[in-house]
């Protein structure tokens, strides 16, 4: 046995006559015996009160748990013996079972109605919910139906193949058992089904549920089946006998046995509970708090035990499922005292399930006892929690569960203890370090079900706060407790709250646990989401394991990005120290990558960090810049001012993306880079005597194309560096932007000579004819150019004079900077240079004492050196090629008056086939236009001619007289005619209205 459920208690002793059916009716007991009377017993105390008999509402409606004393006896109440009673409590009707049905009013037992066609009925059953009796007599199943007054009503008659033994309502179905077989009956087309075989040793019994399903037994063989028959388990109520009568009351089946009562859990595995010993009993049913016990003269009833008690029973025997299943059963009125009890034995059953050794079942106990976590931690010795007000003192803990061991730090497997001690069983360390696991891995599960709910009240706490500071809510005490973090997470956490004190609690030990078991995966995952971890604990412990991924997410949810960015710094040092095929997690690209996000929020921290991988990752590192959207000055001041090696790479890089996205000041400093560069180069070689104006290393290249391509350098402070014979072509561009392009082509032709360069500049500064020209305009180009080629020894005589004065500061303070001077010492050379070029870009020059005022056209100027040598094939040579682009008389007027017409074959032949073609184009132009002219004319003609023909119907829109012989007038639309007269008058009236209603305004 379990425990006690029921306590048995003789209510009647020494009945004059045998009993044959007993039942009860509020607080009294209806006997009915073999001499057909009806003896009605009450309990001792409420008979000396001498109240009325049956007074069911004065002596309460529970039958008492002390003597009964006959009260008074109906003699005649059946002339044979009774089978069965059953009291109609909601109908205040006492049904009774003998030759046939009766049904009796109470109290007063006066007979209302009697079923003659239930004669011979041998068992029957009560339907309350509908008011519906079924009744089985010989081979015949009856189904009468209350109509709420005294008449029953027949429903149905269905016939059976043999006598019904055990029969019960089954929702609108009739559970019946018959022979040795169940059948189901549907009770509205009579329709039989097979259910099971009922076994050899005893009769069927069908036995209703309080869930409406039905227990059909097969021998000692209970099986659980629907109401349409159907199995509902695979588990079985079985009994150590066949029972011949099986009640339920609440969570328990109570059975009469040949030798005894047992009484059974509803709850699987069905185990025995109680066992009560009685001789003879003959009758077993249930009443509304007992269970009624008639033996051959006397009646004992089985009362339950007190809830309370029997879950101190149970729980003290070790049987805490069942105290709990008991729990659920307390009224609710008493959820505080069931909540309490719940909880406590939780408790303890999760110690008891601890001990024993199953941990995951014993942390599911703690989840569903509610306990604070702090007193499950207290389990775990080993893991270090934050020093707070909420953690257990042990003292406490120990007052709660005296007989609970506590893990000791030596059964973790990870104690100095363990690891130092030289005579430690090997099977023993195995064996505890294989239940520290399983205990930690439950502890991970129990900590991860109470997480959410845990962190969700924390981060509600936070939001709040935001909110009122957002608000100004803000009170002085509230603000002199509130939870606060030192800057970029520094420092111990100070609480103010239970929740984020909980948190911080859960999460710091969640992650001892998970790094305890191995998963430092799990605790990656833990770090990188919202969690409230505390700080130096959790960083001692990181760093003692070496978890150094953790401890890096550690600082960066903390904010602690300088700590974390040097910590990974350090481990690529180390990565790169040692091989690094055996730690590849941490390369220079991790830096790269942790500072992308930081890259809107802390710029100068990640320019400050990306010094630490520029060189060993360049690319990337730019890239970082760029997508980072950090604002290019900021990135090139530092980059001068740290790597200014790495500066043109990162402009050039930046112009690449956008080229109007880099502004004017970054564009100049990038070609002064180039142009220092250049230098560098030009001040080697020239100390070699090895210059050579048409080479070209990679950084002139550069230089060049910067110089063609970008527009927001200043030229003019660039012109006064570069040297006085050398750099030609980078001179010829820097005069280009500064529209001085005769010099340009000067350079091109007369320096550098090369001719093609001269024609290729032409044609980038070219505009064509479509804008207006004027004086300076680079329309006529290739007419400057043609200039250069017919006057040679006039523009080599010239350039050099002018370039001199146009280079030359107008103040004499300002020294004149060279590549001599600017070639220094290697520490800080470039940033100097580039300093002295920036000084350079204060001299403004003028060109008022120069030859630019000139036109670049002015063929007089050019015609007086006849007599000098020209390059005439060059001159040719472009008249052939940029004959479209040339104007033909002028160009004419340039050359020498001895020029062949034959070499100008090439340049008069296109000029002039285009010419006439233009002008017969135009012509045929003109005349479309003087057609189309005639025709806009004619058509003007025709409209102005409009023919309005009066007749002696035709009548006055206005008046609707006829016009007759009266001068008349037309509106423009052609159609509407007017007596002139009545034009007039419309006219004033309409002016007469309209200055009405100005004076009105």
């Amino acid at each position: 046995m379990v425990h006690n459920a029921y306590d048995s208690f003789e209510l009647l002793t020494n009945s004059p006559n045998k009993i044959d059916a007993i039942e009860s009716y509020g607080s009294k007991l209806l006997v009915a015996c073999s001499d057909g009377a009806l003896r009605i017993y009450a309990p001792e105390s409420t008979i000396s009160d001498k109240s009325p008999p049956l007074d069911y509402h004065n002596h309460g409606d529970q039958l008492r748990k002390e003597p009964y004393a006959l009260e008074r006896t109906v003699n005649g109440f059946s002339k044979k013996p009774i089978l069965s009673m059953k009291v109609l409590a909601s109908r205040e009707l006492l049904l009774s079972l003998s030759e046939s049905i009766a049904f009796h009013r109470l109290p007063n037992l006066e007979t209302i109605a009697v079923l003659t066609k239930a004669k011979g009925a041998n068992v029957f059953d009560w339907d309350d919910k509908r008011g519906f009796l079924c009744f089985a007599r010989q081979k015949r199943v009856c189904i009468f139906r209350h109509d709420g007054g005294r008449g029953f009503v027949e429903v149905k008659d269905f016939g059976v193949s043999d006598t019904v033994k055990s029969m019960s309502w089954c929702g609108e179905n009739i559970c019946m058992g018959i022979r040795k077989e169940y059948w189901i009956l549907n009770a509205t087309n009579g329709a039989l089904s097979q259910v099971f075989p009922s076994g050899r040793l005893a009769p069927p019994l069908v036995v209703s549920l309080p869930s409406r399903e039905l227990l059909l037994w097969k021998d000692n063989i209970g099986v659980f089946v629907d109401q349409n028959g159907k199995h509902l388990q695979a588990e079985k109520l079985c009994w150590s006998e066949a029972p011949s009568v099986v009640v339920i009351q609440k969570s328990y089946a109570i059975a009469l046995l040949p030798r005894r009562i047992e009484i059974r859990s509803l709850r699987v595995p069905y185990s025995l509970i109680q066992a009560v010993v009685l001789q003879n009993v003959r009758h077993l049913i249930e009443s509304n708090n007992a269970i009624i016990v008639a033996l051959s003269n006397s009646v004992c009833a089985l009362f339950p035990v007190p809830l309370g008690a029997q879950i101190v029973q149970l729980t003290a025997s070790g049987n805490f499922e069942e105290a709990l299943a008991l729990c659920k059963l307390l009224p609710p009125e008493d959820s505080n005292l069931r909540a309490a009890k719940e909880g406590s034995i939780h408790i303890r059953y999760a110690h008891y399930l601890f001990d024993n050794g199953s941990y995951e079942e014993a942390m599911e106990q703690f989840l569903a006892s509610q306990v604070d976590i702090t007193y499950v931690l207290s389990l775990y010795p080993s893991i270090v929690l934050p020093k707070t007000s909420m953690v257990p003192e042990p003292e406490k803990l120990i007052d709660m569960s005296p007989d609970v061991p506590y893990l000791s730090r030596g059964s973790s497997g990870l104690s100095d203890d363990m690891e130092s001690s030289p005579d430690f069983d090997e099977h023993s360390a195995l064996e505890s370090k294989k239940m520290s696991h399983n205990t930690l891995k439950a502890l991970i599960k129990y900590l991860q079900k109470r997480r959410y709910s845990i962190i969700e009240k924390a981060t509600a706490e936070v939001t709040d706060e935001v909110v009122l500071d957002a608000v100004g809510d803000n009170y002085g005490a509230y603000d002199s407790g509130r939870f606060k973090k030192s800057s970029k997470g520094r420092g111990n956490i100070t609480f103010n709250s239970g929740a984020r004190e909980m948190a911080a609690i859960l999460d710091t030990a969640l992650l001892q646990a998970v790094l305890l078991t191995g998963q430092t995966s799990a605790a990656l995952e833990l770090l990188k989401g919202v969690n409230y971890c505390d700080l130096k604990i959790c960083e001692e412990i990181l760093q003692k394991w070496n978890h150094y991924s953790a401890l890096l997410e550690l600082y960066k949810c903390n904010g602690m990005h300088r700590e974390a960015l040097k910590l990974l710094h350090q481990l690529v040092e180390e990565s790169n120290q040692s091989q690094p095929e055996l730690n590849p997690k941490f390369k220079p690209e991790s830096i790269i990558e942790y500072l992308k996000p930081l890259c809107g929020t802390d710029p100068m921290l990640v320019l400050e960090f990306s010094m630490l991988v520029l060189e060993s990752c360049p690319t990337q590192t730019i890239e970082l810049f760029l997508s980072g959207n950090i604002p290019a000055d900021l990135v090139n001041s530092y980059l001068k001012q740290h790597a200014p090696c790495m500066q043109g790479r990162y402009l050039e890089l930046m112009l690449a993306m956008d080229e109007n996205g880099i502004s004017g000041n970054l564009q100049n400093e990038m070609v002064q880079i180039y142009l220092l560069e250049v230098l560098d180069w030009h001040a080697e070689l020239n100390a070699q005597e090895k210059w050579d104006e048409k080479a070209y290393s990679p950084s002139r290249k550069k230089l060049l194309s910067a110089l063609e391509s970008i527009s927001g350098y200043n030229p003019e402070s660039l012109l006064k560096c570069l040297p006085a014979d050398a750099l030609f072509e980078e001179r010829a561009l820097l005069l280009g932007k500064m529209n001085q392009h005769e010099l340009a082509l000067s350079l091109y032709v007369h320096k550098l000579h090369v001719p093609d360069l001269a024609l290729s500049y032409c044609d980038r500064v070219y505009v064509p004819a479509a804008h207006p020209p004027s004086v300076k305009s680079s329309g006529n180009i290739y007419l400057t150019l043609l200039q250069i080629y017919l006057n040679p020894q006039k523009t080599t005589k010239n350039f050099e004079k002018r370039i001199t004065n146009l280079v030359s500061p107008q103040n004499t303070n300002i020294p004149k900077i060279s590549s001599g001077t600017l070639v220094k010492a290697k520490g800080g050379r470039a940033t100097k240079k580039i300093a002295a070029i920036e000084g350079a870009e204060d001299i403004r020059v003028s060109l008022s004492g120069t030859d630019s005022s000139r036109s670049d056209g002015d063929a007089d100027e050019f015609g007086e050196e006849g007599g000098s040598t020209i390059m005439l094939d060059e001159v040719l040579d472009l008249l052939s090629k940029r004959w479209d682009r040339i104007n033909g008389a002028q160009a004419l007027k340039l050359l020498p008056k001895e020029t062949k017409l034959q070499n100008l074959l090439p340049f008069l032949g296109p000029l002039l086939k285009k010419s006439s073609e233009a002008y017969r184009n135009l012509s045929v132009i003109k005349s479309l236009r003087q057609s189309e002219n005639l025709q806009v004319k004619d058509e003007m003609y025709n409209r102005r001619k409009t023919v309005v023909k009066i007749t002696s119907d035709t009548t006055c829109a206005l008046c609707n007289k006829k016009i007759g012989t009266s001068v008349f007038a037309v509106y423009p639309n052609g159609q509407t005619i007017v007596h002139f007269v009545c034009f007039k008058d419309s006219q004033s009236m309409k002016a007469v209205a309209k200055g009405s209603a100005l004076r009105k305004r």
